[in-house]
């Protein structure tokens, strides 16, 4: 495509929100689009891909040319001059692209990529410690899957349709899906497409659900009438893929410590058209009330987020060390007095979207450590990114006294 100088501008724009201020890239790219209702669809998918390439392979383009900060108009300009350049497209001639030599760059980058976390875009520590968790062949196979771009996977709401009846509705509208087996109530999206102005979403047909996602509501083996807490439900993704799995009789508890986050989960309930969710904030005297009080208890725990870093590629640029090892005490310490909750032979899955064992076996190990004869492990399982989808864990224990 042609590339328009107006378009650029707001790519840069709203990198230098996301590298300069901090901004979340969604929120970032979000903001850049509502300011200019008149982009077409094709200019508002450039520049929603462009930023996320350019987020996405920040380490990568730097190292190719020598940039140690992003602080510089100038050096934008030449950051999108080298993703030009190695997807094979011309300059412009532009001022700001004079004196750029692309066989240089191209030499340059076959050097960079020698190295691992040049080529893979990654911070030093971040690819030490992935390779100590998970090893050297593991690790390098799970980053280049974390650096393809994330499939776009729907949920059908089966209190309301079924996957075939919304592969035919969605069809009707030009979205084109496709199925697989391991995964029953997914729709997988065969281009990205912006879905929310969607009659069928309006009326609460789907939720757009990762499909590694979509397997921890079936994991906790929920059945019609029971007792149910997502403790850590944020804007209750699971919670309603759980109502729908109940077939909405019931009852779930869903808890966070954001009041605004169980605020969207009660819109989307209303939109899926679920009644048995009911919301509470997070709070100590909360959590003794509801002592042995779950049938089923989800924890889906705060956690790196390193199996979602292709949905996320700035979360990379956020974390840190110190950061990870305050996660994995707030992890142990929400396994412990969260568990409370959960009935004698009730069963618990605690899940994270990460992909390093000290977030996921490690910490179970530790939990069951100091509850022996409380609680037994009766099946874990790993989703790597590069099976795939979205990197998850879950873990399955039941409580025996």
């Amino acid at each position: 495509m042609k590339l328009h100088r107006t378009l650029v501008q707001a790519v840069i724009a709203t990198l230098q929100q996301i590298f300069e201020q901090d901004q979340f890239a969604d929120k970032a790219v979000e903001q850049v689009l509502k300011q200019n209702l008149r982009w077409g669809s094709r200019d508002r998918r450039f520049i929603a891909e462009t930023v996320y390439e350019m987020v996405r392979w920040r380490r990568y383009f730097n190292e190719i040319l020598a940039i140690q900060k992003n602080d510089n108009i100038a050096d934008y300009y030449r950051l999108v001059a080298i993703k030009l350049v190695l997807d094979g497209e011309e300059l412009p001639d532009w001022p700001e692209f004079k004196g750029i030599d692309k066989l240089q760059l191209l030499e340059r980058a076959l050097v960079v990529e020698q190295t691992r976390k040049y080529r893979e875009s990654i911070p030093d520590w971040l690819d030490e410690m992935g390779s100590k968790e998970l090893g050297e062949q593991i690790w390098a196979k799970e980053l280049e899957a974390l650096n393809t771009e994330a499939k776009v996977a729907l949920r059908v709401n089966e209190l309301k349709t079924t996957r075939i009846q919304l592969q035919r509705l969605l069809a009707e509208q030009q979205v084109e899906t496709w199925v697989m087996d391991d995964y029953p109530q997914a729709l997988i999206l065969q281009r990205r497409q912006h879905l929310h102005q969607l009659p069928e979403y309006k009326q609460g047909l789907f939720e757009i659900q990762d499909a590694s996602s979509q397997l921890i509501a079936p994991f906790l083996e929920v059945k019609e009438g029971m007792q149910v807490i997502d403790a850590c439900a944020g804007a209750g993704g699971k919670s309603l893929h759980l109502a729908a799995t109940m077939k909405n009789k019931g009852s779930i508890l869903a808890m966070d410590v954001e009041e605004r986050k169980l605020t969207e989960l009660k819109k989307r309930s209303e939109r899926a058209g679920t009644s048995i969710i009911k919301t509470q904030t997070i709070q100590p005297a909360a959590i003794s009330k509801l002592a042995q009080s779950a049938d089923r208890l989800l924890l889906d725990v705060p956690c790196s987020g390193l199996g979602v870093l292709r949905r996320n590629p700035d979360a990379k640029w956020k974390l840190n060390p110190d950061f990870l090892n305050k996660v994995r005490a707030t992890q142990q310490d929400i396994l412990c007095n969260y568990a409370t909750m959960l009935k004698p032979l009730g069963i618990m899955v605690y899940a994270t979207c990460s992909i390093l064992p000290s977030e996921n076996q490690d910490q179970v190990n530790a939990f069951l450590e100091k509850n022996t004869n409380a609680f037994e492990l009766i099946e874990d399982k790993k989703i790597m990114p590069s099976d795939g989808f979205d990197g998850f864990y879950m873990a399955k224990l039941k409580r025996l006294r």
